[in-house]
């Protein structure tokens, strides 16, 4: 990335490598569709959305695009794996030659919403 602190969203995945700028809009697409109500912005330097809570983020790193989600469980880290991703304890990597895992990516997402709403 730039020697730039983005203010917005769109700002950060301008400034980031090409081949990261699809994914990361992507994500931020399905997010924002998911949950309209939610608030996007830079927290901690990277894409951040909140909702009661914060909801899921994203950022890049040098092979890759990192979503980021609280309500990532053990079956779906086992799932994405079998996919070809790799997770951590609330993140799944997604090379810049992968697709997105839509559908497993807004299933956290709504997850997310209903824990975050409780």
């Amino acid at each position: 990335m730039k020697n730039l602190k983005p203010n917005t969203i769109e700002e950060y995945i301008q400034s980031a490598p090409e081949a990261s700028q699809k994914i990361m809009k992507e994500l931020k697409e399905l997010i924002e569709n998911s949950v309209p109500k939610a608030e996007g912005g830079i927290s901690w330097n990277v894409p951040i959305y909140k909702y009661n809570g914060i909801l899921a983020g994203f950022d890049v790193a040098k092979q890759h695009v990192s979503f980021g989600i609280d309500s990532l469980k053990e079956e779906d880290r086992k799932a994405l794996k079998e996919k070809g991703y790799k997770t951590g304890k609330s993140t799944i990597q997604i090379k810049f030659d992968q697709k997105v895992p839509m559908a497993e990516i807004k299933q956290l997402i709504k997850e997310q919403l209903i824990t975050n709403e409780k």
